[in-house]
């Protein structure tokens, strides 16, 4: 068996060799998606994504709705695992480009609209429906002022309900405007990954990779009345009259039977000064930073407030009484003995086993797996490796991190069961159940959720070939690797408790209040150090925004991770005072309980700020999947609590000499 400490020269010798080249290159970009130069009429096509909505959270596919198709017809693009489970369905469209030319052009005329495609139009375009287009890997943008402020959003609509009026029209026209920056070659060597492979331009071929790159693609849409008559003579991409946007009601295409609908497009290209790694700013532009770092000074302050309880718990409390009891001498210590209070009560308890120690060893190292996957990913993307260009690579990044963090997952979770009972027997069902726990129940949600979409034909529903990769993924990589994990884990030596546990378990006294109560109400103090990002990450998925501030979640990481630690460990001590040795699932849920917060938070956030979501469909996908990242913070965020707390116990009770 080769262990993965043997892999890391390697891995080392990969950084070094990157770093020797990065050096002699001019100029090195992460991985992300590569720069294309275009000469003078080259030809590009745009690509379109599914539709999309703030109202619905349903995707359909472009051509569910009656637009003009390519000339070789619909072709799907490759999509990774990521795109696939988020329901992205890219596929080519017939908007041609080419580059430096600007022109008006005709693409084609609908047959007369029946009974169904208009009703389909006006449901799309009273439920807000967006397209979402893509030129050279930028979605296309939109921007308007309202009140003086330029917004800019991704996408245009399907079409638009004017106010007090039961007509819909629809965008039939489409003003772009291309953003271009001539390359000269200057000697900047280029490399990454994108969606077509590796690219590199040597210093060599300066003239081969000059040229013009696509740094901003927006969109001015509009609907415009044609004869469909003079139009069904023209033929794809012929010239057409420029349209002076926005257009009254009476001169802009109704939807309604029978209508002839005809598809135009403008383009215009402009010379701009954004350089080519640059040309994702606009879209990324961070605003409310203010906001993030009063959450994080917020984080500091809670922070602070804890350490120093700690810290008054460590070297006033423990530290007095251990100093104490170790000057006595054997008789003073026994007479002390009978005049114990506290924790040193518990001493032949403390390490007894809890209740339902199978399921404590599971959600442990399911816990890690999670905390693990999510530290990694979050690393990686704040350190600019996880690429906005490179669609879905987020998520198909957490999914592989996920599978391969197995072994430490089993590992963990078998070696805390031959801890709790002495023996590695029944380890194999251990490293089983959490190989199955977290992910059956996440495969259980996204079936029922499928279910609903497929019913409702969205492109959000995972097909049954993906289904089937998904299932070979967690039985083929994820089992597996658990399963070697657990076995390392029996190899491994089982922690050694540094006291005895009495046969016969001590009486815990009775309490004016249940404890629970306070395991409960610990939870609030993690999740206000997560609750202003949370916002943020919630408009990213539910909105359509783009969240890239990834420096600042990786703040609030660890300013999370601390947090869960100190809760745990004070309420910990706090339980163990009060003579209640049954700390070990209490110590899991004083960090975990954030969780319940977190899912009341998404349910609040559901009521107030997704006013517009429609439908009991969307509001049963929001919750199936908000229950989802609950489940995932639970594990983790109650795991960092309980590790940190075993430890602290075990620290606690090894400085203590009771026979």
């Amino acid at each position: 068996m080769v262990f993965p400490e043997r892999k890391m020269p390697g891995v080392c010798w990969v950084f070094l060799l990157l770093l020797l080249f990065a050096h002699i290159c001019d100029g090195f970009y992460l991985p992300g998606s590569y720069m294309h130069t275009y000469s003078t009429k080259d030809t590009i096509f745009a690509k379109v994504n599914s539709l999309t909505s703030i109202e619905t959270e349903l995707p359909f596919s472009y051509y569910s709705l009656p637009y003009c198709k390519p000339l070789g017809g619909v072709k799907k693009s490759a999509e990774n695992l990521g795109e696939l489970l988020m329901g992205d369905q890219i596929d080519n469209s017939p908007y041609r480009f080419r580059m430096n030319v600007n022109e008006s052009l005709y693409l084609c005329t609908t047959s007369p609209l029946n009974e169904h495609e208009v009703k389909l139009l006006k449901q799309r375009t009273r439920d807000l429906y967006q397209v979402n287009m893509i030129l050279d890997n930028l979605p296309v943008m939109r921007i308007a002022k309202q009140n003086g402020v330029n917004i800019q959003w991704t996408g245009f609509p399907v079409g638009y309900s004017p106010p007090n009026s039961n007509d819909d029209y629809i965008i039939n026209h489409l003003k772009f405007k291309v953003l271009v920056h001539e390359y000269e070659g200057s000697g900047v060597e280029i490399i990454g990954t994108g969606e077509d492979g590796m690219a590199v331009f040597p210093k060599a071929d300066k003239k081969k990779a000059s040229g013009f790159e696509i740094v901003g693609f927006e969109v001015v849409p509009c609907s415009v009345k044609y004869d469909p008559k003079a139009m069904t003579k023209l033929h794809m991409y012929d010239k057409v009259s420029s349209v002076n946007c926005p257009l009254g009601l009476g001169k802009s295409q109704l939807i309604r039977e029978q209508e002839r609908i005809s598809f135009t497009y403008e383009v215009e290209f402009v010379k701009s000064d954004i350089r080519w790694p640059s040309r994702w700013d606009a879209y990324l532009k961070m605003e409310g930073a203010r906001v993030h770092w009063f959450s994080i000074l917020n984080s500091l302050m809670v922070i602070t407030f804890l350490a120093g309880i700690v810290f008054v718990i460590f070297l006033r409390t423990v530290r007095r009484d251990l100093t104490r009891y170790e000057e006595l001498d054997k008789e003073a210590q026994a007479q002390m003995n009978e005049e114990l209070s506290g924790w040193k009560l518990v001493v032949g308890d403390v390490f007894r086993e809890p209740d339902c120690p199978k399921l404590l060893c599971v959600m442990i190292g399911d816990g890690v797996q999670i905390m693990g996957m999510a530290a990694v990913t979050i690393v990686f993307a704040a350190f600019g490796f996880m690429s906005p260009a490179s669609r879905g690579m987020l998520l198909t990044g957490m999914i592989i991190l996920y599978l391969f963090l197995g072994i430490v997952a089993g590992y963990v979770a078998v070696r805390l069961w031959r801890t709790l009972k002495g023996t590695s027997e029944g380890w194999r069902s251990v490293s089983w159940s959490v190989a199955c726990f977290f992910p059956g129940i996440v495969f259980v949600i996204l079936t029922v959720l499928n279910f609903i979409l497929w019913g409702s034909k969205s492109t959000g529903a995972i097909p049954i070939s993906l289904y089937f990769v998904l299932l070979s993924l967690w039985f083929c990589i994820s089992v597996p690797l658990t399963l070697i994990g657990g076995f390392i884990g029996t190899r491994a030596e089982a922690i050694q408790y540094p006291v005895r546990t009495n046969q016969i378990p001590r009486e815990i006294p009775a309490r004016k209040y249940p404890s629970w109560l306070l395991v409960l109400g610990a939870g609030t103090l993690p999740f206000g150090t997560l609750f202003i990002e949370l916002f943020f990450i919630l408009s990213s998925i539910w909105l359509g925004r783009f969240y890239y501030v990834f420096g600042f979640l990786l703040i609030v990481l660890l300013l999370l991770i601390t947090v869960c630690a100190e809760v745990s460990v004070v309420l910990t001590y706090m339980h163990l005072c009060v003579e209640d040795w049954r700390w070990w699932w209490k110590a899991f849920f004083a960090s975990g309980s954030v969780s319940l917060y977190v899912f009341l938070y998404s349910i609040n956030y559901l009521v107030f700020d997704l006013q517009s979501l429609s439908g009991p469909v969307s509001a049963i996908l929001y919750l199936g999947y908000s229950m989802i990242m609950a489940i995932a913070i639970m594990l983790s965020t109650g795991t960092i609590g309980f590790i940190t707390s075993f430890y602290f116990v075990h620290y606690l009770f090894s400085s203590v000499k009771i026979d």
